[in-house]
């Protein structure tokens, strides 16, 4: 699809596209199929039990046949982007220049749309391969604002949707995020600066922070995920488009009252109620 010798630079069609700049530039490293098997199961598992690191992961795949060391289950999670959420002190550092930020939700009662957005990532496995999901959602009416799909954990990708959400539908005035790489990184925080929208990071590894995302990454995975084996990235990214366009305008949310995301976001009624 990018041509490197088309007259529009790299940058531009990557962005015609749809994809992360980073996504051009990447050279792709071969994951073997028993890995490939091992990071699915790995990641239903994440679903299932998000409490579970890897040493308890170890003893459920074990469960399943699998032999598999610790250490291998802890690179795998690494690669996919997923750590244990649970509740526990925040001894980590953040890398050079990344400031993290406060949590500001707990006991804040959402009323309204684009009061506040949420974002974060999650693992997508394909037939062979594996990639990258980022969304923007609005926390009071659970609508998809804006998503990327990418082959790399690079900033670019989620960069790109949160400029997408903010230019289709103004800005909001809190954003929540996790405390990963891509989400304190500079640039990420130089737009919601810019933006003067006020910033809110998940405690390290606390799930009820982030709770309404983590809703939607089960979701998305159970009643279209799992259900495919996507052979190719575009095959991937068209098929979770089309999900996420049912889930906006088709799928009735019982804590809606029924309405989907788009009806509660234009009628808006009952708050949702403040995070534990």
């Amino acid at each position: 699809m990018i041509e490197r010798d088309h007259k529009l630079s790299l940058t531009r069609q990557a962005a015609l596209l749809g994809i992360s700049r980073g996504s051009v530039y990447y050279q792709p490293r071969p994951v073997s199929d028993a890995d490939l098997a091992l990071m699915r199961r790995i990641d239903e598992l994440h679903l299932d039990y998000p409490f579970a690191g890897s040493r308890m992961l170890v003893g459920l795949l074990r469960q399943d046949g699998h032999e598999v060391g610790r250490l291998h289950v802890s690179t795998l999670m690494k690669q996919m982007g997923i750590e244990a959420i649970y509740r526990r002190p925040n001894t980590s550092k953040p890398a050079p220049g990344h400031k993290i930020y406060p949590y500001l939700l707990r006991k804040l009662a959402v009323t309204r749309p684009n009061q506040v957005w949420a974002m974060d990532i999650t693992y997508i496995p394909m037939a062979r391969g594996f990639v990258y999901l980022a969304a923007v959602v609005d926390w009071f009416t659970r609508k998809v604002l804006a998503w990327r799909v990418s082959i790399t954990l690079e900033a670019e990708f989620c960069i790109e949707a949160l400029k997408e959400a903010m230019a289709r539908y103004g800005k909001p005035g809190i954003m929540n995020t996790d405390q990963g790489s891509q989400f304190t990184g500079i640039e990420f925080i130089k737009v919601l600066k810019d933006a003067k929208i006020v910033i809110s990071m998940d405690g390290k590894g606390a799930w009820r922070d982030n709770v309404f995302v983590e809703r939607l990454w089960r979701t998305i995975k159970y009643e279209e995920v799992y259900l495919h084996a996507y052979a190719t990235v575009t095959e991937a990214r068209a098929a979770i488009g089309r999900y996420l366009q049912f889930y906006n305008g088709r799928r009735p949310h019982s804590s809606l009252g029924g309405q989907t995301p788009d009806q509660a976001y234009l009628n808006p009624q009952q708050p949702i109620p403040a995070a534990a």
